[in-house]
């Protein structure tokens, strides 16, 4: 299975969730694909500092991570693509016709809630953990939602 993650600039949220889903995937041994993206990235952009910093709090590291810009080849090989807020979904749909019956808000896919993922940019470290911990979170529920098809 190809997950694509989704947000705005690739540097905070969809860096800690591709992070997250990938260590999680690889203690349940499953065979799980997962990349991100930004619908307005500038490509080869680090993460964020403080994402890179708590993550590797919890053993995860996403140093090496580097922004890309959502494109075809991207959606086209994705079996779910999951984004961070309403609008990055509404804007996939409308920019790659093929996006409309994958594509889910990451609380949607894990919890069938329709609610965004807080976005932490130019907060302080506090917000980070916060935003970490809600991704965390549902990224439990995506991956025993996987592994349990």
């Amino acid at each position: 299975m190809k997950i694509l993650v989704v947000c705005t600039g690739n540097t905070c949220r969809s860096p800690m969730a591709e992070g997250i889903l990938k260590y999680l995937a690889d203690k349940k041994n499953l065979n799980i694909k997962v990349r991100s993206a930004g619908i307005m990235a500038f490509v080869g952009d680090s993460a964020s500092d403080n994402s890179v910093s708590i993550l590797k709090d919890m053993g995860i590291d996403i140093s090496n991570h580097r922004s890309s810009l959502v494109n075809d080849y991207m959606v086209d090989e994705s079996d779910i693509i999951l984004t961070m807020t309403s609008s990055h979904k509404d804007i996939l749909i409308k920019r790659f016709a093929n996006a409309r019956n994958k594509t889910f808000l990451y609380n949607e896919y894990a919890y069938g809630k329709y609610t965004d993922i807080s976005d932490p940019f130019g907060g302080n470290i506090y917000r980070y953990e916060k935003t970490r911990d809600e991704i965390y979170k549902a990224s439990e529920a995506i991956i025993e939602k996987i592994a349990n098809k």
